[in-house]
């Protein structure tokens, strides 16, 4: 059988177990590396039949040195460090795992709300420091059924969260100029403009893709629109909200608190990362996890093997079951065959 080189880029999972599970079969060799911000990847994986991607970049310049690469699989849902265009102007498709992780993300940015929203960390660090009263707060706690929750992006996460946070009373409204008013409506949802959203929600959730528009949506100027009593949690990707400006609005009282799945410079793609290189990590009223709101260990098998199952039918000749599209050259006339 026709040996494949199945490359994977970087990896943060204790093996390859799953992978080569799916792969070897196929006669697929599966070859890991720890290159993860991207760098000499071309050189590593120049005879790649296929790669598997988690965190490291690939641009145009990576891109047009893999020989006969036929697919790069995105472990995760976003492609935004993997330039796509250039893939498949080169030949290759690109794939990623869709739905694998809609209640985890919703869960845990719900708990970091619900965490904030009930000062734990203010509490937590009170009776850790040798304080035990219920006054050691950053801001007067609410009933969660008098609150605004406030969703910026309306997509399945967001549809996820909204159904979980309606038997907490929360009045629930949403920004997201491509879902309709009426579909909302349907999620117990109120539609408004961001600015409007801003102003009036206790919580301000960001549930949005990245993209050039989305780049710092969440800036100085948002920030000085929400509520000084408000609370601000990102599940998203760290650039969309400006880390600049978010620690001026903590440290000067415009907002109570934050918390963050990934901060801006994103760390897991940084080499030789340290918490020094972001002011945020000195504040006690910004919670902080390593992007992780995607994790279970059900979820996190579950991207492993889509991915690798997405490598093996290109490997076949077939249509994976989850191709990302380009924004133009149509897919037929550019995937490589062999």
């Amino acid at each position: 059988m026709t040996e494949f080189k199945v490359y994977i880029s970087d990896y943060d999972f204790p093996n390859l177990d799953i992978e080569r599970s799916v792969l070897e079969p196929i006669g697929a060799k599966v070859i890991g590396l720890q290159c993860n911000t991207g760098e000499n990847l071309a050189e590593l994986a120049k005879d790649a039949d296929a790669i598997l991607q988690q965190y490291a970049k690939i641009p145009r310049a990576t891109i047009e040195q893999l020989e006969r690469c036929k697919v790069i699989a995105r472990y995760g849902i976003g492609t935004d460090i993997l330039d796509v265009e250039a893939a498949y102007e080169h030949g290759m498709v690109v794939t990623n795992v869709m739905d694998y992780c809609i209640e985890e993300v919703a869960d845990h940015s719900i708990s970091m709300a619900f965490t904030l929203i009930r000062a734990i960390p203010s509490y937590n660090k009170a009776t850790h420091e040798g304080r035990w009263h219920w006054s050691d707060w950053y801001a007067p706690i609410h009933r969660m059924r008098d609150m605004t929750f406030g969703l910026v992006g309306f997509g399945r996460i967001a549809q996820n969260m909204a159904r979980k946070l309606a038997v907490f009373g929360f009045d629930i409204v949403a920004y997201d100029p491509y879902v309709s008013e009426s579909y909302m409506a349907t999620c117990g949802v109120k539609k408004v403009d961001l600015d409007t959203l801003l102003q009036t929600s206790h919580v301000v959730d960001v549930m949005c893709p990245y993209t050039p528009e989305t780049h710092h949506l969440i800036d100085e100027e948002a920030l000085r629109k929400m509520r000084n009593d408000a609370i601000l949690v990102n599940c998203a990707r760290g650039k969309v909200v400006d880390n600049v400006a978010l620690f001026k609005a903590l440290t000067e009282k415009w907002i109570v608190a934050a918390g963050l799945d990934d901060t801006e410079e994103e760390p897991a793609k940084v080499k030789d990362w340290t918490p020094a290189m972001n002011p945020l990590f000195t504040l006690d009223n910004c919670i902080v996890t390593p992007h992780s709101a995607y994790v279970s260990q059900a979820s996190l098998d579950e991207a492993r093997r889509t991915a690798a199952e997405n490598v093996k039918a290109v490997l076949l000749g077939r249509t994976p079951p989850n191709l990302v599209k380009p924004k133009a050259a149509p897919v037929r006339e550019t995937v490589r065959n062999g």
